[in-house]
């Protein structure tokens, strides 16, 4: 499952990253479906009272307008679960994750349904026996150097998904696109860099 963030469509590093994952994916798993989620094209809503309400009342209490907003949630879960492999497009946004990927994620960590919290106060997640790739594009180098501590995206895309079970992630960068001396090649470099074990 390929999950899109940037609104660049085509001119965007963070697909053409993912892509070239994807493409490596089915060299080695040639009978893989590839499933998009856009999140440029259709956003998921921000977390408000209506959705959250909707998670802990039960379903035959859901008023109309409760079993519309559950159902955004519901199906995105569904597709994570069946999905084996995600592809997640992650472009710096002001050191983040764009906005619509938070809230797609918020979306998917629903308690009792992807995660739940044990007795003793740890977490188990439930999207158990998954890969995940994770295709990162960024303007300066934030995997090494003086700005790796700026990196808010990486910490918090392995946090998140291993908090719902898929601790198997692998990342790849496109970085220094804006890098006097590295913008040239950073393009190409990133891409040659994916290797599919």
């Amino acid at each position: 499952m390929h999950i899109i963030t940037s609104p660049q469509g085509e001119a965007s590093i963070s697909k053409q990253l993912g892509n070239t994952i994807i493409k490596k994916i089915q060299a080695k798993y040639p009978f893989n479906i590839v499933k998009e989620r856009d999140l440029a094209k259709e956003a998921f809503p921000h977390l408000d009272g209506l959705q959250i309400g909707s998670w802990f009342t039960p379903i035959e209490n859901h008023t109309p307008e409760q079993a519309k907003a559950i159902r955004i949630s519901d199906e995105a879960i569904a597709e994570m679960q069946e999905a084996d492999i995600y592809v997640f497009g992650a472009p710096f946004y002001n050191f983040a994750i764009p906005s619509t990927l938070k809230a797609y994620l918020d979306h998917i960590a629903r308690p009792g349904i992807t995660f739940r919290y044990k007795e003793d106060g740890t977490s188990e997640g439930y999207l158990k026996n998954k890969k995940a790739y994770i295709a990162i594009a960024s303007s300066g180098v934030y995997s090494e150097g003086d700005f790796r501590s700026f990196d808010f995206v990486s910490p918090y895309l392995k946090f998140i998904l291993g908090f719902l079970g898929i601790t198997d992630i692998t990342t790849f960068r496109v970085e220094g696109l804006r890098v006097a001396g590295l913008q040239g090649t950073a393009l190409q470099k990133g891409l040659e860099s994916v290797v599919i074990d």
